[in-house]
């Protein structure tokens, strides 16, 4: 049970979770969040500069974005990946604080799925305002808190469950892409990680933004902030 997962069996992870797997779910889903990105950023003159917050070589290189001369990208992590291709730069950065960036110095700020690992609304506030002050345009992508398969640890309600319940689970089983725990401590620290933004929180951030619904089965499984800076 540890190795697959309480909610999450290791044959249900591939088809649903796995992100190598260009079948799963996950990589469907992104996939088609990539194309609206596309279609939304076609307009925009070449050569176009990207900052991807949070992002890594590999996902701009399976879209086909490598060794492209009319899009430079800098992508921003904690971890610097090796930089393969003369238009991929991968740097190490802190995605609530961007002081090696001028103001409106990238014509797209781009990130997905990263804004909800920042541990607190706080941090939050301080990413989404160094994604207004570098970007001209920007294309911000969060899942949801009200849909009901948390995407994370694969548990539905999970985001719901109170705090004391969530330690007990993680503790004992792998939930998604986490555990188990060692200890309460380190389970807390994985639990606190992950928050979740709701559609009116997410408009606090990113107030001038048109928030664009992603939907599964009529629910909305994610936002994206699109605006202009």
């Amino acid at each position: 049970m540890e190795n697959g997962g309480l909610f999450c069996a290791p044959w249900l992870r591939t088809c649903l979770l796995d992100v190598e797997n260009p079948n799963s779910f996950a990589v469907r889903f992104r996939a088609a969040r990539f194309r609206r990105f596309e279609a939304w950023m076609a307009s925009i003159p070449r050569p176009v500069t990207i900052l991807d917050i949070g992002g890594r070589t590999f996902f701009w290189e399976e879209r086909g974005f490598a060794n492209r001369a009319d899009i430079q990208i800098v992508s921003v992590n904690l971890l610097r990946d090796e930089q393969r291709y003369e238009n991929l730069k991968p740097v190490i950065g802190d995605a609530t604080n961007l002081p090696q960036f001028a103001d409106r110095s990238f014509d797209i700020v781009f990130s997905n799925s990263v804004i909800e690992h920042l541990s607190t609304f706080e941090n939050q506030c301080c990413m989404a305002k160094e994604v207004k002050r570098v970007a001209k345009r920007y294309w911000v992508q969060t899942p949801n808190f009200w849909f009901p398969l948390e995407p994370h640890f694969f548990v539905p309600g999970w985001q719901w469950l109170p705090e004391s319940v969530r330690v007990s689970v993680i503790k004992r089983w792998k939930c998604g892409y986490y555990g188990p725990c060692r200890d309460a401590l380190a389970a807390r620290k994985v639990i606190g990680e992950i928050q979740l933004l709701t559609r009116r929180q997410l408009k606090i951030l990113f107030p001038n933004a048109t928030l664009i619904p992603e939907r599964v089965c009529g629910l909305v499984k994610s936002w994206t902030a699109v605006g202009s800076s």
